[in-house]
């Protein structure tokens, strides 16, 4: 009986554990991929939750104002009308923000799902690496 309740209390943590871990990995490699030059890349978030989750890659700085950010992270913010680029957390953003988002990384139905807007990557001048042409599309 003490196994099956220690099963049904830390199972579900680990799996989020590892869920939070594999977020990680692939934000670290969308990043480096889209400022290959940069050493340290400032990045503005309107998630607490991100923030925390992100602050693990030694690459990405955290910044107040939006001005100073290399990369605006959205997960739900609906009316920013800033130049700076966008990256969002969710298909919803990704539709909101077409014209200025260039890319999103969103879960959907358990599976993580990477989109990039090649007009967008071509507004930034922006060329993703061969390992992540494939998530290029042309329109949503």
């Amino acid at each position: 009986m003490k196994k099956f309740i220690f099963i049904i209390l830390f199972i579900p943590m680990f799996l989020f554990a590892s869920h939070v871990s594999y977020e990680v990995k692939i934000y670290h490699v969308i990043f480096s991929s889209l400022f290959p030059q940069k050493d340290l890349i400032n990045v503005w978030s309107d998630s607490a939750k991100k923030k925390e989750t992100l602050s693990q890659i030694k690459c990405i700085h955290f910044v107040e104002l939006q001005k100073n950010a290399d990369i605006l992270l959205l997960s739900k913010t609906k009316n920013l009308t800033s130049d700076t680029m966008k990256f969002v957390t969710s298909y919803k953003l990704l539709k909101h923000y077409k014209q200025s988002a260039v890319g999103g990384f969103y879960w959907q139905k358990g599976r993580p799902n990477i989109l990039f807007l090649k007009k967008n990557l071509q507004k930034y001048h922006l060329k993703l690496p061969p390992s992540l042409q494939e998530y290029e599309v042309d329109s949503l």
